[in-house]
């Protein structure tokens, strides 16, 4: 395969993006590949190497050590040595090495005895050494579009690589069938093509093959829901359901938590979530949203799955409709920042106990205006001592009334 012949991946790849301006001017430094499963990775690597002519050595880094490491950064020297080509090394899976095994790297990547190209499907910022990205330049692969998968399908039934040689048909359907399963994913999907072929085989022999929907179908049976559990799958999902919901959007809302819900997330992660945002960009602009999600956490501990997304999409649809205010929020960040960074403030004395004797005798709790007693005195009595304003009400939904009961603390 040819640079040419690549598909997919544009924005680096495509007319005068970097990483084909760097090919071009065969000015290729170390690189990090970085995306989901099925977009490209290995398969670019193997066409840099074939570009540049270099000698290309490939490894696993769930299957390798730093010995084997070693011995292929010393083979690249003894090339060297001997006037011959320099080394391109594709290490899959960089992100399963340890950062002290990583470290081995670094010195002959940085003298430019080896060319390192390593593949990751987690974020390199925190499963890579920092001082191995510094010496790289990060490339992110993207899902594949469908009219990317069209081409690809397309290329394999019509290329002498793939079943070019052979006398295959496949309906229009089918087609669409594998790009919809396959969800961006061309190793997923190409796979699809080929059980569907050697299913079809095994049926029929080598004679002509034709492969409708219900043989695509039984090909690939679920479409893979790209969501890592225990990496960016888990936080960015995570951001986008809180940010859907506090832009007031509950489509986009329910989308992601149904994403997460398929994908198996913990529901008890999703409650703890809600009830943070429920407190946090709602607060008193709808206090019930905090009765709402402590109500939907209560259910879900119980119910479980699949029951639970039940109520977690009462409760989404809720928040997304709510009024939002973050006033009760930055109230307690403010007071909390003040009470960490500015000078101690100490109890009036007029606010003191006073329950035990000999209070009087130092002043605790004289002249305090209880508002049952003496309600206008109250309203007038310092309570803090300095000049302080935390809570500054919103003016969406209850707080609204809070405002109107702040000004008019008899709710006249």
């Amino acid at each position: 395969m040819t640079l040419e012949q690549f598909t997919g991946q544009r924005h680096f790849l495509g007319e005068d993006q970097l990483l084909t301006r760097m090919l071009a001017a065969d000015r290729l430094t170390s690189v990090l590949f970085w995306g989901p499963p099925g977009t490209g990775k290995t398969a670019l690597a193997n066409v840099i190497a074939n570009h540049t002519g270099r000698h290309f050595e490939q490894a696993n880094a769930a299957m390798v050590g730093v010995k084997d490491i070693r011995s292929i950064l010393d083979a690249a020297r003894r090339r060297i040595e001997l006037g011959q080509d320099r080394t391109i090394l594709f290490l899959d899976e960089i992100h399963r090495f340890a950062r002290n095994q990583q470290d081995v790297l670094l010195a002959d990547v940085e003298a430019g005895l080896i060319t390192l190209i390593g593949a990751t499907t987690e974020n390199p910022s925190f499963s890579v050494n920092s001082a191995l990205i510094s010496r790289s330049t990060l490339f992110h692969f993207e899902p594949l579009s469908n009219d990317e998968l069209r081409s690809i399908l397309h290329n394999a039934l019509s290329d002498d690589r793939g079943y070019g040689t052979a006398d295959i048909t496949v309906d229009d359907d089918a087609i669409e069938h594998w790009i919809r399963i396959g969800d961006g994913d061309a190793r997923r999907t190409l796979n699809a093509l080929e059980v569907a072929v050697l299913s079809q085989r095994s049926a029929t022999g080598d004679g002509a093959l034709h492969i409708d929907l219900a043989a695509a179908e039984q090909s690939i049976q679920a479409k893979a829901i790209r969501y890592d559990q225990d990496g960016d799958g888990h936080y960015d999902h995570a951001s986008a359901l809180i940010k859907s919901i506090r832009g007031s959007d509950p489509d986009a809302a329910i989308h992601w938590l149904a994403t997460m819900l398929a994908a198996g997330e913990d529901p008890r992660f999703i409650c703890r979530r809600l009830a943070i945002l429920a407190s946090e960009d709602i607060g008193l602009a709808a206090p019930q949203a905090m009765q709402m999600a402590a109500a939907a956490w209560t259910i879900t501990e119980r119910v479980g799955m699949p029951e639970c997304q039940l109520t977690l999409s009462e409760l989404v649809l809720y928040l997304a409709t709510c009024p939002k205010s973050q006033s009760s929020a930055q109230a307690i960040w403010t007071a909390m920042d003040d009470v960490r960074n500015e000078r101690t403030v100490t109890v009036p004395a007029h606010l003191r106990d006073a329950h035990y004797a000999g209070a009087a005798q130092h002043g605790h709790g004289v002249d305090y205006a209880n508002p049952h007693h003496d309600p206008d005195a109250a309203r007038e009595q310092d309570y803090l001592g300095v000049d302080r304003t935390y809570y500054k009400p919103g003016t969406l939904g209850f707080e609204q009334e809070i405002a109107r009961r702040l000004q008019e603390p008899n709710g006249d």
